[in-house]
C-alpha cells in the first residue's frame, strides 16, 4: 500500500464539519469499546450490530458516512486483538489494554463518502457532515492511479493545518525515469537487475550511519538541535492561563515546532533510504 498525502485547502465552514466528523468517529469508537467492557466474550459481528444501533440512535452518527464509522469499529477490533496477542505472547509489563481516546486528530473514510475530480486536484465528501469539496495542494502524482486502487482516504488535522491522506493499492516496484531526451518522461516501474555487490550499513547514534567502504554520514541531531526552541515554546505555553486564546495560541506554536522536527527527521531518512 501506498500513502499519499495533500494539503487541504479549506473554509471556515468546512474545517468546523471536519471537527465534527472526527468528534463523531470518536464518540463511535468510545462507545463500541464501552459496549465490548460492559459485555464480556462479545466478538466482532456483535461490535458491528451495536454500531448498527449507534446510527439508529443518534442522528449525528448517520450523518457520517456508515463506512467512516465501521472504520472506527475496526480501531477498537485492532485494539483487543493486540491486547489479546500480547497477553497469549505473556509479553512483560502492561499488555496495552484498549482506553478511551480523549483526543483525536482524524477521520478515515474506505470507498464510499468521497468523490474524486477527473483532474483529481480536489475531493468532494458527500456524506450529510457537510465538508463537500475540498481543494487538494500537494504532488499529482495521484493521477496516475486509477480511483478503484484507493481503498481508504483520511481527513487529518496537524497543528498547520488539515492534510488528506489516499492509502492507495499500487506496486511499490523501485522507479527509474525513462530514458529520453527530455527530462519530462514520467517514470516507469521495472525490476532491476541484481550487480553481485553488497554493501554493509551499520546505523549509529554518534554516525548516522557507516557502510563497510569506510564511509560514514554524520548525525544530524534535529531534536537537540530544536531542544532549546522545544523549551521556550514550552515555557510560553506553561504561562499561559488555562482555556484562553492565548494558551491555544502557543500550544499550536509549539505543536508546529513538534512538527517540523519531525518532518526533518523523516526527510533525511527517506534522502539516506
Amino acid at each position: 500500500m501506498l500513502v499519499m498525502e495533500f494539503k487541504a485547502v479549506l473554509k471556515e465552514p468546512q474545517k468546523l464539519a471536519i471537527n465534527e466528523a472526527i468528534i463523531t468517529a470518536r464518540f463511535v469508537r468510545n462507545k463500541v469499546l464501552r459496549y465490548w467492557m460492559d459485555n464480556h466474550g462479545v466478538g466482532k459481528k456483535e461490535l458491528y450490530r451495536y454500531n448498527t444501533q449507534i446510527r439508529e440512535e443518534f442522528n449525528f452518527v448517520k450523518d457520517l458516512n456508515s463506512h467512516a464509522c465501521q472504520a472506527s469499529v475496526e480501531n477498537v477490533e485492532r485494539a483487543i486483538k493486540r491486547f489479546y496477542d500480547n497477553c497469549k505472547k505473556k509479553v512483560h509489563g502492561k499488555k496495552g489494554y484498549p482506553r478511551f481516546k480523549k483526543h483525536s486528530r482524524s477521520v478515515e473514510y474506505k470507498q464510499s463518502g468521497w468523490k474524486l475530480s477527473p483532474d483529481k486536484k480536489s475531493i468532494n465528501f458527500t456524506d450529510k457532515k457537510g465538508i463537500g469539496k475540498v481543494k487538494l495542494k500537494g504532488t499529482w502524482d495521484l493521477w496516475r492511479f486509477d480511483q478503484k486502487l484507493i481503498k481508504r482516504v483520511r481527513i487529518l488535522q496537524r497543528a498547520d493545518g488539515y492534510y488528506v491522506q489516499f492509502c492507495v493499492k499500487a506496486d511499490n516496484s523501485v522507479r527509474v525515469r525513462a530514458a529520453s531526451p527530455t527530462a519530462k518522461a514520467w517514470p516507469t516501474a521495472f525490476q532491476l537487475e541484481a550487480t553481485g555487490f553488497t554493501v554493509g550499513l551499520d546505523v549509529g547514534l554518534k554516525e548516522f550511519y557507516t557502510d563497510s567502504d569506510g564511509y560514514s554520514e554524520p548525525n544530524p541531531r534535529f531534536y537537540r538541535r530544536g531542544e532549546k526552541r522545544l523549551k521556550f515554546y514550552q515555557r510560553r505555553v506553561s504561562r499561559k492561563k488555562k482555556g484562553s486564546a492565548n494558551r491555544k495560541k502557543a500550544i499550536n506554536r509549539l505543536g508546529r515546532t513538534h512538527l517540523k522536527i519531525s518532518r526533518q527527521r523523516v526527510g533525511v531518512g527517506e534522502a539516506c533510504a
